[in-house]
This record gives structure tokens, C-alpha cells and sequence, in this order.
């Protein structure tokens, strides 16, 4: 994954970037993974901040994005793709730094509740290290379960989990999909994760619900 610019200013930027294959040239053919050829993530170090953004590709082979990263400090940049020559999936990673004052902050505390935009969602399950456990997100508003989540990107959530330290990083999709007759559109979203090793990790939900999407994040040890 290779930067047009890693060093940019805090506030809206034009974010361009290129993956190149193993002979040197930008790769163009990608296989859709959740209804999009590229999924970018892009998180503070201290996982206070997460963008989950979808970028256009250029004949080129140039991605390109309009993102508004607010604060000065160091951030790093996940991409999810497949490319078609490759037969699967992969992730790459790249730094960006925004210049100016920089105030470090702490990882958020531990805590299996997150508020967002009036909706209460609340974290069922533990992580384990080198083991797969099933982790369970209810979706609440106004105390009320939400039970017509809607569907994004193929999907009623999807859950990055990224740990605090060496941002050692998994995506995960949920249990079951819309429309398969099975899994209901809520409250409860299901996910089955597996984390590379010990730690503190920062877990970011993405949900729909009034066609609006929402991030709600959540801090866990393994």
C-alpha cells in the first residue's frame, strides 16, 4: 500500500493511495468483498478515532477518498481486498501522520456499553486469545430493541477489532446474512472472533438503522 502523501494537515483531505502487486505496478482487477472491491479503515493510534470509508479506483490504478480527520497525531490506514490474481482476501497497512500540536490520549477504559445518535448498544461475550468466541451486540434505542436493522454492505454489522499497542488487526462479519430466512434484522448481531493474542483491543461496530449508519466502540481485554 503505497501513500500519495503520508504526511497531511488535520481537516478534509483528498486521500490517494495505490496498491502495488509483487512486480511493482498498481493492481486494477479486485474481487468484491461485501458488495465493494476495497474496504479502508482508518483509526488514531490511540483507537479514539475510526472512519470505515470506501474509495473509488481510477483507471490508474490511483484510490481516491475525501476524508476529514480533525485532530493532529498519528494514524494508521487498513485496506481489506481481494485482488483478482491473488484468490484472496488479504489486509494492508499504511501510516499517516497529521502535522500540528499533538495531545496523546489514553485508550478508552473498558466498558461493554456505547451510546450513539440516542441508540444503546451492548456487548455480550469475552475475547480469549487463540480462541474463537462468539460475541453478541444488541442494538437498543429510546430502551426499545431495534428489530429492522438495516442491511450494509451485505451484512445487518460489521465489526473491526483492532489491538491497543501493535494495532494488530481483524474484521469480522457476522453470523448469518439478510435475506438467507434465518437471521433476524435485530436486535442482537452475532459475531465469531478470534484475536491474534493477549491484550486490550478496541472493538468498532458498524450498523444501519433509519438509512443512516452508525459507529458504536467498545474497549475489551483478552
Amino acid at each position: 500500500m503505497e501513500l500519495a502523501a503520508p504526511i497531511a494537515a488535520p481537516g478534509e483531505i483528498d486521500f490517494r493511495f495505490r496498491i502495488l502487486g509483487p512486480d511493482g505496478n498498481p493492481v486494477t482487477e479486485y474481487d468484491a468483498i461485501h458488495d465493494r472491491e476495497l474496504h479502508l479503515i482508518v483509526v488514531q493510534r490511540e483507537l479514539t478515532g475510526f472512519w470505515h470509508v470506501h474509495p473509488e479506483l481510477a483507471a490508474d490504478g490511483t484510490w481516491a477518498v475525501r476524508l476529514n480527520l480533525p485532530a493532529a497525531g498519528a494514524y494508521r490506514v487498513f485496506t481489506d481486498i481481494a485482488p483478482r490474481a491473488l484468490g484472496k482476501t488479504i489486509t494492508l497497512g499504511a501510516d499517516l501522520a497529521l502535522a500540528g500540536a499533538y495531545t496523546p490520549q489514553p485508550t478508552p477504559e473498558a466498558a461493554r456499553t456505547a451510546t450513539v445518535d440516542g441508540y444503546e448498544v451492548t456487548l455480550d461475550g469475552d475475547l480469549v486469545a487463540g480462541a474463537g468466541q462468539l460475541i453478541t451486540l444488541t442494538v437498543r434505542k429510546d430502551g426499545q430493541p431495534v428489530t429492522d436493522l438495516q442491511p450494509y454492505l451485505a451484512a445487518f454489522g460489521h465489526l473491526v477489532v483492532i489491538r491497543a499497542g501493535d494495532l494488530a488487526y481483524v474484521h469480522v462479519h457476522p453470523n448469518g446474512e439478510p435475506g438467507d430466512g434465518v437471521t433476524a434484522p435485530g436486535p442482537e448481531i452475532t459475531f465469531h472472533t478470534a484475536v491474534p493474542g493477549p491484550g486490550t483491543y478496541r472493538l468498532f461496530l458498524d450498523f444501519k438503522h433509519g438509512d443512516v449508519v452508525r459507529t458504536a466502540a467498545f474497549t475489551l481485554p483478552a
